[in-house]
């Protein structure tokens, strides 16, 4: 079945009961950098794995989702996991779960007819559903309970389960200035207008916050110092905890009034606090270059 190619390749079988969060679970393992695929069938695993291995650049992290509604796919799947781990490649099988009468309510508030009862109750398509997919659980070597799990709590327990570790959200600092507006993408908005302007500064003004005397004079106000130690204080706090809720990006908007002075030399050195704490920030100033 499977060649040698597949030696070093780290495959990823998801499976469990529709309504139980696969979706989601695709998605967090997309964000680990997986390549995914819905209901391949089992017969053509090897061949698609193989041709992952032997792209430009290789594909070695797979992720292959399994659901119940291709029974006659399901058959093959111990066979292939079993072949694949015997080439080589480090395979994993998740198993996601969910208490029946949750189930059920999910597909009540959303109004969806269960796929393995389409012209029956929604209690009749999960009872059959778990009868088809009960080999493939018993292969699982990580279950996965949903019941209790947010859409955000499912990803973070996805991902440690995976990687071993919470992956952390990618930072996106920017700077900008109120007088041109708030940035739509922003999640957190901090203003800054109430330190020391710059701009009030003949020698100054012409300048901006990546220059090291305009930053000086920004930095060294006690105002600022005081501002800096909140801020190091409040991210160290909601860092962690938007990791473990599964956050992928959080972008961090600190605004001046032109977004030229302050806010630019905040946000430098919010990020050189989180490299060296670290965590690396994209860095982003929308307003550093406009003049009025």
């Amino acid at each position: 079945m499977s060649g040698p190619s597949s030696a070093g390749q780290r495959v990823i079988f998801v499976s469990g009961l529709s309504g139980s969060g696969k979706t989601t679970a695709m998605a967090a393992l997309e964000d680990l950098s997986f390549y995914c695929a819905d209901n391949l069938p089992a017969a053509l695993t090897p061949q698609f794995l193989d041709l992952c291995a032997k792209s430009t650049p290789p594909i070695a992290k797979v992720a292959l989702a399994i659901d119940a509604r291709e029974a006659a796919f399901l058959r093959g799947i111990p066979a292939v996991v079993e072949d694949l781990r015997r080439s080589g490649a480090a395979v994993t099988v998740v198993f996601l779960d969910c208490a029946n009468e949750i189930l059920v309510n999910r597909y009540r508030e959303t109004r969806r007819v269960h796929p393995l009862a389409p012209d029956g109750s929604i209690e009749e398509g999960i009872e059959t559903e778990r009868q088809l997919l009960a080999e493939v659980s018993g292969l699982a070597d990580i279950h996965l309970d949903t019941t209790d799990l947010n859409v955000h709590q499912l990803r973070a327990t996805v991902v440690g389960a995976v990687s071993g570790q919470v992956r952390q959200a990618v930072v996106s600092l920017q700077s900008f200035g109120f007088r041109y507006g708030i940035p739509s993408a922003a999640d957190l908005i901090f203003d800054v207008r109430f330190l020391p302007n710059p701009h009030f500064e003949p020698s100054l003004r012409a300048g901006t916050g990546l220059d090291s005397d305009v930053a000086s004079f920004v930095l060294k106000q006690d105002r600022t110092q005081v501002l800096l130690r909140h801020l190091q204080d409040l991210m160290s706090f909601l860092l962690p905890c938007y990791d473990e809720e599964g956050r992928a990006y959080l972008t961090v908007g600190i605004g001046c009034t032109g977004g030229r002075h302050r806010s630019v030399a905040i946000v430098e050195a919010m990020s050189e606090w989180l490299a060296a704490a670290g965590r690396d920030a994209n860095v982003a100033h929308r307003d550093v270059e406009k003049l009025t």
